[in-house]
């Protein structure tokens, strides 16, 4: 498949992990005319494929998978037990004595990309780093489209290296995590309407563009600026698909006046969220924590706790600077609805 009989609508639903695209979330996004995805990061192959039957059980139209590029990190015990030190003063106010071992740092990269080529979706999209030539000629062999994310120039300048078919350009205003793999993540802080542009000039393959688009007017802005198609992810968060605890798309829905902030203080990498409790706890601290992804596996018991209790002040509440404009609804009615504005 190429990029244009991809799109029957230039709208990717942005794939974000944590159990948010629930499959019925990425189905019903295809089925109404825009391109579904899957966030696959965060699982292991057989969970990946599982869950990847149950999307084509539900739709025959294109979708995405997406994951993060990464090597499976070796911290030293010293590196543990400071993380573990500068969350203490969140695990002891869950009255924990210390805070849980995590049983591991990440999934394996390599195995997700050999299940990936198994599977054959239509495209797939990454996060976090950067195929090399090779991987990216395995997965055309395989007829999957290779889409890399990017929030600078040069980032994308490297993906067009490598081959790619395609770039999301994410400004500074996308929720959840940043996907900067060249330089300082502080320093990749272009707004979305500066970044998207200079991307569109800098490369030759098309630009799908990400960071605060929430309606019909933003997609058409983001056109209008040359990008194929925009990938939006706060505002399917808000849908009834979505997969996300409760309490948390409650906070969503009711954000109004609720800043969003970046903060490596969950995960260890840069990403938007509601700020709230854990995050001005660990304000003072989260330069010093530990990198992705041994910070989001120190944190892990501390969120599923907040999610067991549902207590959103300890949940990582990613969004977009767009939050207060998301709309609940059935995800296909908020398609119809883009695509309404869009030709209006």
């Amino acid at each position: 498949m190429d990029l244009d009989s991809l799109f029957k609508l230039p709208i990717v639903q942005g794939p974000m992990a944590g159990g948010a695209t629930t499959p019925e979330l990425v189905a019903a996004v295809s089925n109404a005319g825009a391109v579904g995805a899957f966030a696959g990061s965060l699982l292991s192959p057989s969970v990946i494929r599982t869950q990847v039957e149950r999307i084509r059980s539900l739709t025959d139209r294109p979708f995405l998978l997406n994951f993060f590029v990464q090597k499976t990190p070796a911290p030293t015990a010293e590196e543990i037990a400071r993380g573990a030190e500068l969350l203490r003063p969140v695990w002891e106010s869950l009255g924990w004595a210390e805070l849980p071992q995590p049983k591991q740092w990440c999934e394996d990269f390599d195995a997700q990309f050999e299940t990936l080529l198994a599977l054959r979706p239509a495209g797939a999209s990454f996060t976090f780093g950067i195929l090399d030539a090779v991987q990216v000629e395995r997965l055309h062999a395989a007829g999957i489209l290779a889409i890399g994310t990017v929030t600078t120039v040069e980032e994308a300048l490297a993906w067009q290296a490598v081959g790619a078919d395609a770039v999301i350009a994410s400004g500074i205003e996308a929720g959840g995590h940043r996907g900067t793999f060249i330089g300082r993540q502080e320093d990749a802080t272009l707004e979305a309407r500066a970044l998207w542009p200079a991307v569109v000039q800098a490369v030759s393959i098309p630009v799908i563009a990400a960071g605060g688009i929430m309606d019909g007017a933003d997609i058409k802005a983001a056109l209008a600026l040359g990008a194929k198609a925009v990938q939006m992810g706060t505002a399917f968060l808000v849908t009834e698909e979505s997969g996300i605890h409760p309490a948390y798309k409650q906070r969503l829905i009711e954000a109004q006046g609720q800043p969003t902030r970046l903060t490596r203080s969950f995960s260890g990498r840069y990403a938007r969220g509601i700020e709230n409790r854990f995050m001005r706890q660990m304000a003072a601290s989260e330069a010093q924590v530990p990198p992705y992804p041994i910070q989001n596996a120190l944190t892990g018991s501390i969120r599923a706790a907040a999610a067991k209790s549902g207590d959103t002040e300890l949940m990582s509440l990613w969004a977009g600077t767009g939050v207060a404009r998301a709309r609940p609804m059935p995800a296909a009615r908020l398609v119809e609805l883009l695509a309404s504005e869009l030709q209006s």
